[in-house]
């Protein structure tokens, strides 16, 4: 028997198996040993089952196709966080005006771990943000990225979200107060999540999501309901592979003059040269170089 882990809590393995039912299981004696780091059984896994005299045992951890990867801090042990996504939402709210820089944060943790990235202009009901939405899907778009502008409110781009939604597993990803937890209840009521209103001071949001499970939608689709983050550092990654993560980069790469060209201060560099002439964004170009100033930093530690 086959199952999919819907949710972990105190080694406890929440499980809906092949023929549909759900139960909790534990992990073999063997399996709960090795399970740690990279092969930490998390959401979204495949497994196979046992089940002896009305309990259910984890014997095996089935191939990935994906990992959603959280990089350890100076030097700590990487955290899987979820696996088998087939995409990603990148959630961002249209007041206070989002920061290209964190977009591209988002989408880099995305590339880096090899899930298609989606992004979400949320609260579109907002005074001005026909304005700010028209200036961030222009820039998004022309990279190839889908971006969709949606707003739980007003109910605009809820069918196109929902749609997304229900084919294969998602997760939402982005800064706490974006209001991923609202759109999740707009699409499906019936989960009936906990959202926090922004700091009237602060204008950030409260962490209201505390637990990660998989939760299905009565469509057939499965969304990875995992806690809000704001700081997304990308520790542990290899400077040299941060300019694969930037999709307008990959094709130039093998321009530059130099082979391993850091796309910095080296001469006859594709990628400067492309950001000089308008080919690759000013701002797409800026946050390559601070993510990888930070990676490098990591790295050196």
């Amino acid at each position: 028997m086959t199952g999919r882990v819907i949710g972990v809590e105190g080694g406890v393995y929440t499980l809906m198996l092949e023929d549909g039912r759900r139960v909790e299981a534990s992990l073999r004696g063997r399996l709960k040993q090795e399970s740690r780091g990279d092969s930490k059984i998390v959401i979204g896994d495949c497994v196979k089952v046992e089940e002896t005299d009305g309990s259910a045992t984890v014997q095996a951890r089935l191939p990935r196709q994906t990992t959603m990867v959280r990089r350890g801090v100076a030097g700590r042990s990487a955290k899987v966080l979820a696996a088998n996504l087939d995409r990603v939402f990148v959630v961002m709210a249209i007041e206070p005006t989002p920061r290209t820089e964190l977009i591209d944060r988002f989408l880099v943790v995305a590339e880096a771990n090899g899930i298609p990235p989606v992004i979400l202009l949320n609260k579109m009901d907002l005074p001005g943000a026909a304005d700010v939405a028209l200036s961030l899907s222009s820039r998004y778009e022309s990279v190839g990225y889908v971006v969709l502008c949606v707003s739980a409110k007003a109910d605009i781009g809820i069918d196109r979200l929902r749609a997304l939604l229900c084919e294969g597993i998602s997760a939402f990803m982005g800064p706490s107060g974006a209001g991923k937890s609202t759109l999740l209840n707009k699409v499906e009521p019936g989960f009936k999540l906990r959202t926090g209103e922004l700091s009237r001071k602060s204008r950030s949001g409260r962490h209201t999501t505390v637990s990660s499970s998989l939760l299905s939608l009565s469509c057939g689709g499965v969304v990875a309901d995992t806690p809000g983050f704001s700081d997304v550092g990308l520790w542990g990654m290899d400077p040299a592979d941060l300019d694969w993560c930037f999709p307008e980069m990959r094709g130039l790469r093998n321009r530059c003059h130099f082979r391993g060209c850091a796309h910095l201060m080296d001469p006859g560099c594709a990628v400067r040269q492309a950001a000089e002439e308008g080919h690759v964004a000013p701002e797409r170009y800026e946050s390559y170089k601070v993510l990888r100033a930070e990676a490098v930093g990591e790295r050196s530690r």
